[in-house]
């Protein structure tokens, strides 16, 4: 049974219910918002939870990010929760003046998220939750809350922004660099590794493959013969490249082929490589219609910054909020 995206919906709808009265039990107050307060306590709870999503988000990209880049997200963490929790609760509370009704997103969340994990019933999934140490009420209680939050700038944000057609057109006719799809390339490759090989070994391989392709054997059945992982299995199919995605000294070869062309043996760093060209898709600007809708989304992203930076700016002003420990783990 897969659970991920019951964590990643967590992740995203918030973590640590931050916004209840304030209890009897006396404990440092971090902040003041309005009738709520935030405590060390929910601050630091909340903390945690996003600092194991970070560490768990390293973990999963393997090497894709680095332990500085790593280390800079938590910084920004550090310098950056207190705020975001403080706008959660200024949106929490206005969505609950409002009376918003979220029941029925919050119904489709769970279904949705029963469904990408395989899960049968509601039970099935609270054990699911229960696995990953998650209780249903507080877990549930993260997906209204995140809800209510989403809900209040839809409402008072998201229905204002309205986008003219002249402001497409506009666009991309100042823009067209940006809808420029490159060159795309259909190659199949014979590969041999010359790690641990033996020079000449290796160079008789290749004139075996040569006697083989000049003697009409068929390129992808000889790749699926002779080439080495990982490119065997699928006899050399490399699919469908766009012109920057190549190694660089693969992509001089393949710039030098027509349709049809195999290239010479080159060599590159994990190895050496024998290309065959089988389709070539020319470098081409999109119509207006195919990126009027990535323009439009463009455009309503950049209006909606504005405008949230504006309302929660508004809300901010509008509203009583006292820091009293600007620094709350001290660190």
């Amino acid at each position: 049974m897969k659970t991920k995206s019951i964590v990643l919906v967590t992740i995203f709808l918030g973590f640590a219910g931050v916004f209840g009265l304030a209890q009897q039990v006396v404990e440092e107050i971090v902040a003041v918002v309005n009738d709520n307060i935030i405590t060390l306590t929910q601050y630091r709870r909340e903390f945690e939870a996003r600092e194991q999503a970070l560490k768990a988000q390293f973990q999963q990209a393997q090497g894709q990010i680095s332990q500085e880049e790593l280390t800079k997200a938590e910084e920004n963490l550090k310098a950056q929760l207190l705020d975001s929790m403080v706008t959660d609760v200024l949106l929490l509370q206005l969505a609950k003046d409002k009376n918003l009704n979220v029941t029925d997103q919050v119904k489709n969340v769970i279904e949705n998220i029963k469904k990408e994990n395989h899960i049968e019933s509601d039970d099935d999934l609270r054990r699911a939750l229960q696995s990953q140490g998650l209780e249903w009420e507080p877990w549930l209680k993260q997906l209204e809350e995140g809800a209510l939050r989403q809900a209040i700038l839809y409402t008072e944000v998201n229905r204002s922004i309205t986008i003219d057609d002249s402001e497409v057109v506009e666009y991309y006719k100042k823009h067209q660099s940006e809808f420029i799809e490159p060159e795309e390339y259909k190659v199949r490759a014979v590969y041999l590794s010359a790690e641990n090989v033996d020079p000449a070994a290796l160079e008789a391989r290749r004139k075996d493959i040569d006697e083989k392709i000049k003697s009409g054997g068929d390129f992808a059945e000889v790749s699926g013969t002779y080439s080495d992982e990982p490119l065997k299995d699928s006899k050399g199919d490399l699919g469908t490249l766009k012109k920057g995605e190549v190694d660089k000294t693969l992509q001089a070869a393949v710039d030098r082929l027509k349709k049809g062309e195999i290239s010479g043996w080159i060599q590159a760093k994990n190895g050496w490589y024998l290309l065959k060209l089988e389709d070539k898709k020319e470098s081409r600007l999109l119509s207006f219609d195919e990126a009027k809708k990535a323009i439009e989304e463009k455009i309503f992203n950049d209006k909606q910054g504005v405008k949230v930076k504006e309302f929660l700016d508004n809300l901010r002003k509008n509203s009583y909020v006292k820091i009293v420990k600007p620094n709350p783990l001290g660190v």
